[in-house]
């Protein structure tokens, strides 16, 4: 039997980064939720993709921010390769003229 608590179990601690840790997660997951359903909402089809997309997107600013690098850099490289993205895909579509 492990000592780790599970989902249904109630979590008790003093320990602010604990807690904080635990509210993180919680409002993380929430939010990955959160954008499948709207994803499914607006197109019908591409929860999975959403979620393993965001849930990578949450692992690699982990090991980012374990390297000390700022969250403001991080999002700011996220939205310079989102712009790069949009571009690419926009010509991409326009050659191809559906």
């Amino acid at each position: 039997m492990s000592d780790e608590p599970d989902a249904s179990q109630l979590f008790i601690t003093n320990d602010r980064a604990t807690i904080l840790s635990k509210i993180d997660d919680d409002n993380q997951m929430a939010k990955v939720l959160d954008i499948s359903k709207l994803q499914y909402d607006k197109f019908g089809d591409g929860r999975t993709s959403v979620i393993v997309l965001a849930i990578e997107l949450l692992r690699q600013m982990e090991i980012l921010l374990a390297k000390k690098i700022h969250p403001q850099t991080i999002i700011t490289g996220w939205q310079k390769a989102t712009n790069e993205a949009l571009t690419v895909l926009e010509g991409i579509a326009k050659n191809n003229r559906y």
